[in-house]
């Protein structure tokens, strides 16, 4: 190689090192190993790298959003179903006993309507107890009187949701076989009742405007930093949403 062409390589190499940079494969489709300004590969890495930033704030804002739903309505759902739940069983199964006799014979509780009142009501009072010292615990009031009083017609409010959606099918659409009364009874009235009771059991009997006097617990605080940490929320809103509550009291 001679003093010249070799010149000629080390120029190349000087230029390549000094202004010009491979450019990726994606970036160039036509020529792979083609060569391209500097400028141009630093615009390509930029936006691969806005990219990555969106889609990083993307994750953050559904994890926010996942976090905040969590917080304010789905663990509450989730408490709120096994509280039914169990006063279901308790609904049933203390009608049953009462029907068949276990708590004596010949009186009026043993009969279809005084069981049913009797089971009904014990699964109104433990469902009570239940939302109130853990569901909504965090939200409980001061005047309880009026607290169950509202609970209870919430409650008949749910049930005579049900029982309209009895009524207007068997009677209005006439459907009137035994499957279409449980059916609109107990599947879509259940559905209806059930989510009518928990809305306004969430937002009103035990709404965060309601609640008078409200001492945070440590429980509370711990599930919201646990919350803010997967959600990779800032610490300081945490601690400023509940000084904001707490001040609010």
């Amino acid at each position: 190689m001679n003093d010249a062409s070799h010149g000629r390589s080390l120029g190349d190499g000087e230029r390549a090192g000094e202004g010009w940079r491979r450019c990726p494969p994606t970036a160039c489709p036509s020529r792979r190993d083609a060569r391209v300004p500097l400028s141009c590969s630093d615009d390509v890495f930029a936006t691969s790298e806005r990219r990555t930033a969106h889609e990083g704030s993307v994750i953050s804002r559904i994890q926010r959003s996942a976090s905040y739903l969590w917080e304010r309505v789905l663990r509450y759902a989730v408490k709120f179903g096994v509280v039914g739940g169990v006063g279901f069983v308790i609904d049933v199964g203390l009608f049953n006993l009462l029907r068949v006799g276990v708590f004596g014979d010949d009186h009026f509780f043993q009969g279809a309507i005084g069981a049913k009142l009797v089971s009904t009501s014990v699964a109104i009072v433990f469902n009570w107890i239940g939302n109130r010292y853990w569901t909504f615990r965090e939200h409980r009031r001061s005047d309880v009187l009026r607290e169950f009083a509202e609970y209870v017609a919430v409650a008949i409010g749910g049930l005579l949701i049900g029982l309209l959606c009895l009524w207007v099918s068997h009677h209005v659409l006439g459907f009137t076989s035994l499957l279409a009364d449980n059916i609109s009874a107990n599947v879509v009235g259940l559905v209806l009742g059930t989510a009518f009771r928990f809305l306004l059991y969430r937002f009103w009997v035990w709404g965060h405007h309601r609640t008078t006097r409200r001492e945070l617990e440590e429980t509370d605080v711990e599930v919201r930093v646990i919350a803010a940490t997967l959600a990779a929320a800032p610490l300081e809103d945490v601690t400023e949403e509940i000084d904001k509550e707490e001040a609010g009291q």
